[in-house]
C-alpha cells in the first residue's frame, strides 16, 4: 500500500516561506490544508496540499474577475 508523500508543518512552512504560526492562524480559522498529527507535529498529505493551494487559486481568481471590478 503505498501511503503517499507527507510533509511536515515546518516542511510546509518552509516551502511556502510562510511562518509556522501563519498556517495555525489559516487552520483555526477553517481556510489552512487538511493535515493530521503524528506524534506533536502536523503533517500534511501532498493531495491534500494541492487540494487547498488549488482551491486558494480558485477563491482569488474569483475576487478579482474584471466583472466583478465593474458592479
Amino acid at each position: 500500500m503505498p501511503l503517499g508523500q507527507v510533509v511536515t508543518l515546518s516542511e510546509l512552512c518552509a516551502h511556502l516561506h510562510v511562518p509556522i504560526q501563519t498556517l495555525y492562524d489559516l487552520r483555526s480559522q477553517g481556510r489552512g490544508p487538511r493535515g493530521f498529527r503524528v506524534g506533536r507535529e502536523l503533517r500534511f498529505r501532498a493531495g491534500e496540499i494541492e487540494a487547498w493551494l488549488a482551491s486558494l487559486e480558485a477563491e482569488d481568481a474569483r475576487r478579482h474577475r474584471p466583472d466583478a471590478e465593474a458592479g
